[in-house]
């Protein structure tokens, strides 16, 4: 009896072993089948995709993070984030929210003007986390050294096209600078101390620290191929200035999918920020994430992350029904810098999201046509089509 009971638990663990291996296998499949087009095309010297199905974490890892020493790319290899820091922005202003330090109905010259002022056509604090700003720029004008300096240019900032959402740093960055200074700090020491640690996060900073720079990749500027980190510049940390891991970030997405553990007051943050606001002609605007319709019409979201519709100001319409986390939608949104694009999706009904971190800058399009048709794979049990870069 004894004998056949080990013998039991050893046939057990060879299943296990075997359909484990298997998984892993088609896994490995499935992302190459969809990301290696890409990886070809773009010269992308290192990528990693992580991916959570309810909380059970994947990763594909592939290139180097640096070509001069080749090290190698894995899970918790550092890169850029570019504007995908802009979700933890909305998250910690939403956090702050819930910890009744600011409302996101207050207007933002309530909170930067000492006398009666006003900023645009009575900006809100949401405006600023949904770029529903009537034409506030792209980047912080050049001139502008400091905070106080930009302060100064919003005051006399009117909008060119009241009413429009404008996709804008500006925006992003300003509701950062004040929600650091609603926990009575800056962005950057709140981000750190306050809301990673909350996330669980381990290996995602703002400034990284030196004993951590050995993990932090190069990226690789797209013309000359020449290495490649991120420049300072006025609210850089708010808008597009974290640097994190595909591990850690497959973290974020397990709370933003209700997998993860996380104070419930984070929970209500999180919530809060995948409420939809406005609705543009392909996505609704939540605070900072933009969700579609599941499944995806894949051109729809091609042009909703398209250039053409992120760089020109666009006509939306205020949602009454806020509330879309209950519906079946995917949620992302795209991330670069001068040497680094990533991009982050997830689908709340399927409990399955993704990430992809890598040190080029490539076309939204190739990122969102791969990230599509693994999730596609994934979701279906179907064998991917290759996904051209496009």
């Amino acid at each position: 009896m004894k004998l056949s009971s080990h013998l039991f638990t050893f046939a057990t663990i060879i299943v296990a072993l075997h359909t484990a291996s298997v998984h892993a296998d088609e896994f490995r499949q499935s992302v190459k089948a969809s990301f290696d087009p890409a990886v070809k095309e773009y010269d992308i010297p290192g990528l990693v995709v992580g991916v959570t199905r309810n909380g059970k974490h994947d990763f594909y890892a592939v290139g180097l993070a640096s070509r001069s020493d080749n090290r190698e790319v894995t899970p918790d290899t550092l890169f850029e984030l570019g504007s995908m820091s802009k979700i933890f922005t909305a998250t910690l202003a939403a956090l702050a929210e819930e910890h009744g330090e600011l409302n996101l109905n207050d207007t933002v010259a309530n909170h930067i003007c000492a006398d009666a002022c006003s900023v645009g056509d009575n900006l809100k604090l949401m405006d600023l986390a949904t770029h529903h700003s009537g034409g506030l720029p792209l980047q912080i004008p050049d001139d502008i050294t400091d905070t106080n300096g930009l302060v100064t240019w919003l005051k006399k900032w009117r909008p060119p096209q009241p009413g429009t959402r404008s996709y804008s740093n500006v925006s992003i960055g300003m509701l950062g600078y004040i929600t650091g200074q609603a926990f009575g700090t800056s962005y950057k020491q709140a981000a750190q101390e306050v809301l990673f640690p909350a996330l669980g996060l381990t290996n995602t900073w703002v400034d990284v620290p030196k004993n951590e720079m050995s993990n932090y990749a190069f990226g690789y500027e797209r013309k000359t191929n020449a290495p490649i980190r991120v420049n300072p510049g006025v609210l850089d940390a708010e808008a597009y200035g974290v640097k994190s891991s595909a591990r850690d970030m497959l973290k974020v997405l397990d709370v933003e999918l209700g997998v993860g553990k996380a104070s419930e007051k984070l929970r209500n943050a999180v919530k809060r920020t995948q409420e939809g606001q406005y609705k543009t002609a392909f996505f609704t605007q939540g605070m900072i994430w933009e969700m579609y319709p599941w499944p995806a019409q894949v051109q729809t979201m091609l042009s909703g992350n398209g250039y053409d519709f992120i760089m020109k100001p666009q006509h939306v319409e205020k949602i009454n029904l806020r509330s879309t986390q209950e519906k079946d939608v995917i949620l992302n949104k795209t991330g670069s810098t001068n040497g680094f694009g990533g991009y982050i999706a997830m689908v709340s009904s399927q409990k399955i999201g993704v990430v992809v971190l890598a040190n080029r800058n490539f076309p939204n399009e190739a990122r969102v046509k791969a990230t599509l048709s693994l999730i596609n794979a994934l979701t279906q049990n179907k064998e991917p089509r290759s996904a051209s870069g496009g």
